[in-house]
């Protein structure tokens, strides 16, 4: 497995793999082909069925510019690796082909080609849950210490980078009103709920924050603001939420919260290794659910949880998202995506909570639901995997069709 610091990448939303990734790749591609006058940018599949709405084109444009840049969308086309794939081309001055790459984002804002696949075991020397927790217990090792061993103590001063950027996305997100871009009319609502729950008696205060603190990061990400991918962007609120709400109510240390966030981080790279995190390969379970497990997993042990129960938490967390589609309206990281870190994070405590008031025994285990998250994402209709074409993006229109219920988006 790659290091956590593949997983946790400080960026711009509002998708790691349409806006991220094709940035990213845009920017190796230029390097490569400096010598280029224009360029062409061919997007398959769910890139090219999401881009807009990702703002996959204006990522594009700014890493290349100030050359032109001729974007064409395929999204009824994919290349043969994964469905966010990419053809650039770098042109000479008389159009000709100068030098040409096949790439794909595969969540995360992570890269690969056909000549570079992800890596295998480059950080890690074990891939699964079950020798994770056997190594753990044979040395008498926390989650934590056992990503230490493998990351060096170095990686405390990165998450330590991470984690005061998830802070700060909070704390924008806070401090902002107004409707997100993108057409929908979606108002941010961190802002109002926050200060609702400032008013409201003691008994109001346990968890009434955390919902706050979710949609703050969310609704940051899908303006296009800093982020953390926690796996991803459209992701990237239940971790920061689950982790701001645990700090103030338990009065954590900062150690404690970097600790956290390297069992997250472990289990995340377990889902992402082993299965996906992409929404454009297994729906959003992959994405919001991975984000439930990694959050639960940090909360059961800022909650003094033993491996056994960490392990439980983190595998309910993605148990009870299985089967969950991606299918963002009009595109956008907005509908239903803010309002799922919302709930995600949310379960993620249910899960830590329950996970602590058992023994952390359980029958089934989350190496099993890895393998069955990605069976169920390859088994989905493609409408369901982040190409606009199902679900409430199909169900959905803005502004209302004729006969369709008005929401509070629309101004009801």
């Amino acid at each position: 497995m790659d290091s956590i610091r593949e997983l946790y990448r400080i960026g711009h939303g509002p998708s790691s793999s349409h806006t991220m990734g094709p940035q990213w790749a845009a920017e190796q591609f230029l390097a490569r082909c400096p010598q280029a006058q224009a360029f062409r940018v061919t997007l398959f599949s769910s890139l090219a069925a999401t881009g807009r709405g990702h703002m996959t084109d204006t990522a594009i444009l700014q890493a290349l510019a100030p050359r032109p840049v001729e974007i064409v969308w395929l999204p009824e086309e994919s290349l043969p690796l994964h469905p966010n794939g990419m053809r650039f081309e770098g042109l000479s001055a008389v159009g000709a082909v100068l030098d040409s790459w096949e790439v794909y984002s595969v969540g995360g804002g992570a890269l690969m080609d056909a000549q570079h696949p992800q890596a295998q075991s480059s950080v890690y020397d074990l891939d699964t849950m079950r020798a994770i927790l056997k190594t753990c217990t044979q040395n008498g090792r926390s989650f934590w210490e056992y990503v230490e061993t493998r990351e060096g103590p170095e990686i405390w001063d990165y998450l330590r980078q991470v984690w005061a950027a998830m802070q700060d996305s909070v704390q924008r997100g806070l401090r902002t009103e107004g409707a997100l871009p993108g057409g929908l009319g979606v108002a941010r609502k961190a802002w109002a709920l926050h200060r609702k729950m400032t008013m409201m008696g003691q008994n109001f205060l346990k968890e009434g924050f955390l919902p706050a603190y979710a949609l703050a990061v969310a609704e940051e990400n899908a303006a296009g603001g800093v982020i953390v991918t926690a796996p991803t962007c459209g992701s990237s609120g239940v971790l920061p939420a689950v982790l701001y709400h645990l700090a103030e109510s338990l009065h954590l240390h900062e150690e404690s919260l970097l600790r956290a966030l390297a069992t997250a981080g472990l289990v995340g790279n377990l889902i992402k290794h082993n299965a996906s995190i992409s929404g454009a390969r297994v729906g959003c379970q992959g994405e919001i659910g991975a984000a439930c497990a990694m959050a639960a997993a940090a909360a059961t042990q800022l909650m003094g949880g033993t491996l056994r129960q960490i392990e439980y938490a983190a595998e309910m967390g993605l148990e009870h998202h299985l089967g969950l589609t991606c299918d963002p309206v009009d595109g956008l990281v907005q509908i239903p995506c803010i309002e799922r870190n919302v709930f995600a994070a949310a379960r993620a405590l249910t899960c830590a909570n329950y996970a602590g008031y058992s023994d952390g025994s359980h029958r089934v285990s989350f190496d099993e639901v890895v393998e069955v998250m990605e069976q169920t994402g390859h088994d989905l209709p493609s409408l369901y995997r982040e190409t606009a074409n199902g679900g409430l993006a199909k169900a959905y229109r803005f502004p209302p069709q004729d006969g369709q219920a008005l929401s509070e988006e629309d101004g009801a």
